[in-house]
């Protein structure tokens, strides 16, 4: 056989196989659409039990009185009588400050104040010398006066016996002239009497002056010795020093701000947790609910405490507004410790016994004509579009019904069978709604779910819906048609090659995963 003649075999073969695969693609395409698409459901049997509804924060544990012990004056740090976990009590010596400087500040504050009060008592004797001769001139005066009104009489008779012609003129002037020589006298001793009175005025406000500076040297010294004390730091609480921030040897500055030595909280036995809480939680918590927590130390164990306040400061940050809720607890054993991370539960709500929705089914919601022909078929009025920023899930959607946890998801739910195509544009819808399933203020109180019947039609019911632990909802009330526990209520659907509405596994409502034990198909 020539090699032509085998290459030719080949071909033919390549083409006949060839051949064979489109046709074989062709028949199982024809045999795919002349199969009956029958819907898969997702599906979740209805139950009662109790829901407790909660909230969830992340906060930190502190001390019921934190202080922090500074320092008052600037120096060096000479001794240090505690350390970190140390118990004081108040009136404690926890440190001291260098005292040379302030020793030797105090010594001169006091003999300024020693000099003040001699110049005091100078000024003081001063005056006493001043006043004197202010009497000696003020006598001057008076004995000067005297002398100018014996001249003045003198002068006064011989004018008179000079004009009868008795006295010549030369004794009428020399009484002219005495009188006027005691006239200047008088005036100079009453201008020395002047000029004394005012060297002792002034004297006395020297003195005066004296006295506020002796005054100001005592405020000086009071000040050195009030120094002298603020170098001894005392605790000022009973309490456990938690923080120490300097050591023997630092420098610590107090011009502008006191440094912080120490840190002491005051009894570690009674404590509390500052729980960040989200802006839309804060109006279900009360004062005085009792609430509990878990920390990374101890995550085997729950501790439990109540909340004491709510305080209005709010917080934001990258737009996320949260307040301050306070939790008091009783730690006897001291086990928790100031700083901890505590993760708070705290119930605002419950509902005993109630028939529990699973949150997949309340968002579950068929093709617009499919719905609106149950509604019709039964009677009914439509129970509302769903809650507020959540859109209806549909048929061939990319997202479904959430808020069922895995918690849900291990309850003995069922899913109806089926491939798991689109299970991932499902996951995405189920997390998101699982995220919002609580009803947040605004949402409605009343939905629309769908029952699968044994003979795998939908029964729409419309409830009234009570709280949320967003897993379950409380079914509240009936509205519209009958609903029993045991009954199974569709969370999403399955369409051929489109993938599925709802998420019936896990996250999505409360249902399984096909192929896990006890999950079979709703056709």
């Amino acid at each position: 056989m020539t090699q032509r003649k085998l290459a030719a075999i080949f071909t033919f073969r390549r083409i006949l196989i060839a051949l064979l695969v489109i046709a074989g693609a062709a028949l199982l395409a024809a045999f795919a659409r002349g199969r009956k698409k029958d819907p898969v459901y997702f599906t979740a049997a209805l139950e009662k039990g109790d829901i407790h509804s909660e909230v969830n924060a992340t906060g930190t544990i502190n001390a019921v009185t934190t202080v922090q012990v500074g320092s008052q004056v600037s120096g060096v740090i000479d001794k240090l009588y505690v350390d970190f976990n140390s118990r004081v009590k108040t009136g404690m010596i926890v440190a001291q400050i260098e005292q040379s400087i302030f020793k030797a500040q105090l010594q001169q504050a006091e003999a300024d104040v020693e000099n003040a009060l001699a110049n005091q008592r100078a000024l003081a004797a001063n005056i006493e010398t001043m006043k004197a001769d202010l009497a000696s001139a003020e006598a001057n005066v008076e004995k000067a006066a005297a002398m100018q009104r014996q001249a003045k009489l003198d002068l006064d008779r011989n004018a008179d016996l000079f004009k009868q012609g008795i006295v010549a003129a030369a004794i009428r002037d020399q009484m002219q002239s005495t009188y006027d020589t005691a006239a200047a006298v008088t005036r100079s001793a009453k201008a020395m009497a002047e000029q004394s009175r005012t060297r002792v005025q002034a004297a006395i406000s020297q003195l005066a002056q004296a006295k506020a500076q002796v005054e100001q040297r005592r405020a000086t010294l009071d000040l050195a010795k009030v120094n002298l004390a603020h170098t001894i730091i005392y605790a000022p609480i009973d309490g456990t020093v938690v923080a120490r921030n300097v050591d023997v040897g630092q420098t610590v500055a107090a011009s502008f701000q006191a440094p912080t030595l120490f840190t002491i909280a005051q009894d570690l036995t009674k404590m509390l947790v500052y729980a960040k809480t989200d802006e839309s939680d804060v109006g279900n918590i009360r004062e005085g609910a009792r609430a509990r927590f878990k920390v990374d130390a101890f995550p085997k164990e729950t501790f439990f405490g109540r909340v004491a306040q709510i305080r209005i400061n709010p917080q934001t940050v990258q737009n996320v507004v949260t307040y301050d809720t306070v939790i008091e607890f009783d730690n006897p054993d001291q086990k928790l410790l100031p700083g901890m991370t505590a993760y708070v539960t705290i119930p605002v709500a419950e509902a005993r016994n109630a028939l529990k929705i699973p949150n997949g089914a309340l968002r579950y919601r068929p093709e617009e004509p499919e719905r609106k022909a149950l509604m019709a078929k039964f009677q009914m009025k439509d129970g509302g579009e769903g809650r507020p920023g959540m859109a209806p899930s549909r048929e061939g959607g990319a997202g479904g019904p959430g808020g069922g946890g895995m918690g849900a998801g291990m309850s003995g739910g069922k899913v109806g069978g089926g491939s798991m195509r689109g299970v991932a544009g499902g996951m995405g819808g189920g997390m998101g709604a699982g995220m919002g399933g609580g009803r947040p203020g605004g949402a409605s109180d009343i939905k629309t779910i769908y029952v699968l019947q044994p003979d795998k039609q939908l029964r729409p019911v419309v409830v009234k819906l009570g709280i949320t632990d967003f897993t379950f909802t409380e079914m509240a009330g009936l509205v519209q048609g009958e609903l029993n526990p045991g009954e199974e209520v569709v969370t999403g659907k399955e369409l051929p090659n489109r993938g599925m509405t709802g998420f019936g596994p896990g996250m999505g409502g409360g249902g399984m995963r096909p192929g896990m034990p006890g999950a079979g198909p709703k056709r």
